[in-house]
């Protein structure tokens, strides 16, 4: 890893309806081409939830482009090499993943379904708002590491860290 290479990272969720997709618009709009951003689910639910697209809109970040989207599309030739994977469900990080070429660093950084928010149309705003803070702010974290001068055992124990934030 050097200090002017594109970093490719992979947020899973089981669904890749709202957390995977929150993680992947926020990296990539505060990686400032640093970072290049995906996200994939292992049982997609083959649409983006509204509250995930409004919650990037209201952080300014935009909302086009994205689709709920199976792992496999990058277990497939011609698919992104990966250098970090990222769990953000718990149902994802206790499945077995497909093996990824270049062996990317991962981690797991769950966090709480918004999706699965019962109540008033604001308690689930405001789930997905927590959540999207919450990945914000593991993300900048992530953005801030040295990462050309981490050796892979440093590296792993930093992003690990970072989940528990």
């Amino acid at each position: 890893m050097t200090a002017d290479t594109t970093y490719n990272a992979l947020f899973i969720c089981t669904g890749n309806s709202a957390r995977s997709i929150l993680a992947e618009g926020i990296l990539n709009e505060l990686g400032q081409g640093r970072f290049r951003a995906y996200s994939a689910g292992s049982q997609p639910k083959g649409e983006v939830h509204p509250l995930a697209l409004a919650t990037l809109g209201r952080l300014n970040m935009p909302t086009a482009g994205y689709r709920s989207k199976s792992w496999d599309e990058f277990t497939a030739p011609g698919a992104p090499v990966f250098d970090f994977i990222f769990t953000v469900c718990d149902n994802a990080a206790g499945e077995v993943c497909p093996l990824w070429p270049g062996k990317p660093v991962s981690a797991h950084w769950g966090v709480p379904d918004p999706a699965a928010a019962t109540g008033t149309e604001e308690q689930q705003r405001k789930a997905f708002a927590d959540v999207a803070r919450t990945l914000h702010r593991r993300i900048e974290l992530f953005r801030s590491l040295p990462l050309a001068r981490l050796d892979a055992m440093s590296l792993q124990r930093e992003l690990h860290d970072i989940g528990k934030h």
